[in-house]
């Protein structure tokens, strides 16, 4: 029996190729952001420890379970997703830590890179508009609310007190 390589689920081939590609831009800065709120969970110092450590926990927990999300759109869609360091390095806009950020300066890096995540996500949501795409914009509504959510909670440790 040969294998089932047609894809016919009502959205031409070059709009599927270009929202797995965007997907995969989105997977990558969200595989990324996983690991380097799970870099900072392990090596956050000072005063807020306790409350920051809990809290980078609960991120990159949600943020494993995201990614398998994304990767398992990306395949519904007929395409293989990207899962190595250097395709994530090519692919994300989120850059990795450096040095040995103080607390406060990694609750700054996490927000703006929860933004940055909610970016490329808006930019691949208008690519699954055009192709009514609704479950790829399910996925990426459902997602947008977590990072622009998370980003607000980042922002507001750093807020003057």
């Amino acid at each position: 029996m040969p294998a089932y390589t047609q894809i016919d689920i009502g959205i031409p081939d070059e709009q599927r190729r270009a929202i797995a590609e965007g997907l995969s831009r989105f997977l990558a800065d969200s595989y990324t952001l996983y690991l380097k709120t799970h870099n900072f969970h392990w090596n956050v110092e000072g005063p807020m420890f306790n409350t920051l450590h809990l809290m980078f926990e609960t991120q990159y927990n949600e943020l494993a379970l995201a990614v398998d999300q994304i990767a398992e759109r990306i395949r519904a869609l007929g395409f293989p997703a990207p899962g190595s360091y250097r395709e994530f390095a090519e692919l994300a806009t989120v850059q990795d830590a450096s040095g040995k950020p103080t607390a406060t300066e990694m609750l700054s890096q996490l927000a703006s890179d929860q933004e940055a995540v909610t970016r490329t996500a808006r930019e691949v949501f208008r690519l699954a508009e055009e192709a009514s795409d609704q479950p790829t914009a399910d996925l990426l509504t459902q997602r947008m609310q977590v990072h622009e959510k998370t980003a607000w909670m980042l922002r507001a440790m750093l807020a003057e007190r």
